[in-house]
């Protein structure tokens, strides 16, 4: 048990490091790049402060400006290489974070790609044309249930006769609405109802209709003296 725990733990841990290599390397070089900063803070002052011992004694001593002035160089000369020392720390820290992305992205494409042949499966095009001819032949023989179910219960079909009988009331009740509404009936109406509608009709609507003019006006004069 001690032994396969220790190989367990072993290719965990090569794997865990492996994951952690990219992250562990830019810490490094940041690390690094941060100490070459303050380097470079640090030679900037001794040069400033050389390049002032030799302002003060370019006058009074030759010598010692001299000896600033080539310190003052050489502090300059390192200086330069800091400065390289941390463009190419820089350039490798881009580096490394751009790899790691593309890994990083490269990886969720292969898990993508993974996760859709596990939905896909076995599934070919001919397995769907055969699923959804199937779903139309179900659909088909549910329709021929419901017809056989309700067979008898429902008209065969539509009478043409039936709908102009009903088109011809609706037409009619159209009609009488209109000259309850205005008291007179519009002479394409009569026009149209004349050879179809009795006189005795005529007089029998014309009667309603005085009636409900007479009740029409009872109302407005109750209003009247309501109020």
């Amino acid at each position: 048990m001690a032994s396969g725990w220790g190989w367990g733990n072993l290719f965990g841990g090569n794997a865990a490091k492996s994951k952690d290599a990219p992250k562990n390397a830019i810490l490094g070089l940041r690390s690094t790049l941060e100490m070459l900063s303050k380097r470079e803070r640090h030679l900037q002052n001794q040069m400033d402060e050389q390049d002032a011992i030799a302002r003060k004694n370019v006058a009074a001593n030759k010598g010692v400006a001299k000896a600033a002035l080539r310190r003052k160089k050489n502090y300059e000369h390192q200086l330069e290489q800091t400065s390289a020392q941390m463009l190419t720390v820089e350039r490798e820290i881009s580096s490394i974070e751009t790899a790691n992305i593309n890994k990083e992205t490269l990886d969720a494409m292969k898990h993508a790609q993974q996760a859709m042949v596990k939905i896909h499966g076995g599934l070919t095009i001919d397995k769907v044309d055969q699923t959804m001819e199937d779903l139309r032949e179900q659909h088909a023989i549910g329709e021929e249930i419901a017809e056989a179910l309700t067979q008898g219960n429902i008209g065969q079909g539509v009478d043409e006769d039936e709908l102009d009988e009903e088109l011809a009331e609706l037409q009619q009740e159209e009609l009488d609405n209109k000259m309850l509404r205005t008291g007179s009936v519009p002479v394409s109406d009569q026009i149209q109802r004349m050879p179809t509608v009795g006189t005795g009709e005529i007089k029998g609507k014309q009667q309603r209709v005085e009636e409900d003019d007479e009740e029409e006006e009872l109302r407005k004069l109750q209003a009247e003296m309501a109020m």
